[in-house]
């Protein structure tokens, strides 16, 4: 089976929108939003893709926006991002990669650690894997 969800279009203004929100709790946890894809059990598992699509001839593609939120008593939410390991075969891959410029300057990659009034500030580590029957990974920068 498949589902669909799909808003309108815009021929003198603004396509529509669409959002979605899991329910809020004043004395609990809100609710969670999940998105996944189908398992493949004599085969892949199917494909996740969040994506801005492509924009006209005088504009600029869409943002995406992956945040968790803030916290006024207590710890901020993590953002998490990996791959699954391989029982047989090789890890999977983490990619980032910035676009480039035709007409001005290429795409930044940045990271900054978190900032803090009252305790050290946060760290930043970048790590190759373990090889335990070889060499490890390199890092280049």
């Amino acid at each position: 089976g498949m589902l669909m969800l799909s808003v309108g279009s815009g021929t003198s203004g603004a396509g529509g929108s669409w959002q979605g929100y899991a329910g809020r709790s004043t004395v609990h946890t809100g609710g969670a939003v999940s998105l996944a894809s189908g398992e493949g059990t004599a085969s892949s598992s199917g494909m996740v893709t969040i994506r801005s699509i492509n924009s006209g001839e005088l504009g600029i593609s869409g943002m995406l926006v992956f945040s968790s939120g803030s916290a006024s008593s207590g710890n901020s939410g993590a953002l998490e991002l990996g791959s699954g390991a391989a029982t047989v075969g090789r890890g999977g891959l983490l990619l980032f990669s910035v676009g480039s410029g035709t007409s001005g300057a290429g795409g930044s990659l940045q990271g900054f650690a978190g900032r803090s009034t009252v305790h050290t500030g946060g760290a930043v580590s970048l790590a190759s894997g373990e090889g335990t029957a070889s060499s490890s990974g390199m890092v280049t920068i």
